[in-house]
């Protein structure tokens, strides 16, 4: 950490660059004989990465930004504050604390939090971004988490980790293949807290999860804007019965739908109707949760088909966690080819073609609020329905 940086001088450098361009800057000569041109384009790089995601840093002065690479594998504060609202107690350990956005938000919420991080700048970094946030109950430790849980006598109402995965290759992803390896410590882990709250990425499949881990009360999936963001896994150790699974959507409004494991697997009829006046996609969360037909019983919702994760119905409803969009019509495709400037949005879903192929096909031009859907339904087969959205989240 090149103290340096935090220089006023310095500082108003790079407030005065944030909207430079960093390649440039990096290869320009720097203005500060003991600041390189390229640690500026990394602090400027940075922060103009933490604007929308990390607002708290990114509006306070004297932050030190760590490599840009830390900043993009970080929670946003949107998840951060969401998984604060998990914790139990008054004491949690972060035991892969990185750049600390997540242990910020959990210490905003309990009496005490230890921030470990094997990387010592990066601990560093955390360390004094703490100082200059004025959060006075973290501590931090520039060590590795597992060995300090292994030698220390101290029990913590939680335990966070956010593994990393060590190979990209494969295409299956299992937390074992992870660093910490959660699954060879778990034994640990839960004799050491009362909850543990494992993040992992969305990629990992709920069902190869729940094989490798015991103990789990609880799954989250969590999404923003419509893209799965995250996997929180709650384990106890008293948890007995079904998992919950919350599938919960981080917009402008927060939305929710749970269920017990299990409950996704009732049948649901999928009666031949004709279309209604809105059409529902269900977010990218509730998709992951895989709970097809329950989001149909639970919303008065009827499913086109068993195979098309789409649902229509006469009503509006605003506290739908997906896509919203009111129904104009049917369109042919003979007609689609017939129009000489058509527009839309394309979704298909369930259909013999995919999106980019309807679109270089049809030549469609992209439109702000018209959307042509290429799906199925029981009682039509294949159809395209054009569409006006409505809510987007």
């Amino acid at each position: 950490m090149n103290k340096n940086i935090l220089a006023g001088e310095v500082q108003e450098y790079i407030n005065n660059h944030l909207n430079g361009d960093v390649f440039t800057i990096a290869m320009a000569k720097s203005p500060f004989p003991e600041v390189s041109s390229k640690e500026l384009a990394n602090q400027i790089a940075a922060r103009q990465k933490s604007a929308k995601k990390l607002p708290t840093w990114y509006q306070q002065e004297l932050i030190y930004y760590p490599a840009l690479l830390s900043i993009e594998q970080c929670s946003s504060e949107s998840t951060a504050a969401y998984k604060s609202g998990l914790t139990i107690g008054e004491s949690l350990i972060d035991l892969t604390g990185g750049f600390g956005v997540d242990s910020l938000f959990f210490a905003r919420k309990l009496k005490s939090v230890t921030h470990c991080e094997i990387n010592p700048e990066l601990s560093e970094i955390a360390a004094h971004n703490a100082v200059v946030l004025k959060q006075s109950n973290m501590a931090f430790l520039s060590l590795d988490g597992i060995a300090y849980l292994q030698e220390s006598s101290l029990h913590y109402d939680n335990i966070y980790i956010d593994p990393a995965r060590r190979s990209t290759s494969g295409k299956v992803f299992m937390l074992k293949d992870c660093t910490p390896n959660v699954v060879e410590h778990l034994d640990l882990l839960l004799s050491k807290s009362k909850r543990i709250i494992v993040k992992t990425a969305p990629l990992l499949d709920l069902s190869a999860g729940l094989k490798e881990l015991k103990n789990v009360s609880e799954i989250h999936i969590v999404s923003v804007k419509n893209e799965c963001k995250e996997l929180l896994w709650i384990l106890e150790n008293d948890a007995t019965g079904p998992v919950k699974i919350v599938c919960t959507t981080l917009n402008e409004q927060e939305k929710s739908f749970s269920f017990i494991k299990g409950e996704e697997d009732s049948e649901a009829e999928i009666p031949g109707l004709d279309l209604q006046q809105y059409l529902y996609e269900p977010d990218t969360a509730l998709l992951k949760g895989g709970a097809f037909n329950l989001i149909a019983s639970r919303y008065g919702l009827q499913k086109l088909h068993s195979q098309t994760q789409l649902y229509t119905s006469s009503k509006v409803l605003e506290d739908f966690p997906g896509r919203r969009f009111r129904i104009k019509g049917l369109i042919a495709p003979a007609d689609l080819k017939k129009e000489k400037d058509l527009r839309g949005n394309v979704i298909a879903r369930n259909y013999r073609d995919k999106a980019e192929q309807l679109v270089k096909k049809y030549k469609i031009k992209p439109d702000q609020q018209r959307f042509l859907i290429f799906t199925q339904s029981k009682k039509q087969g294949y159809l395209v329905i054009d569409a006006q959205i409505e809510q987007h989240y």
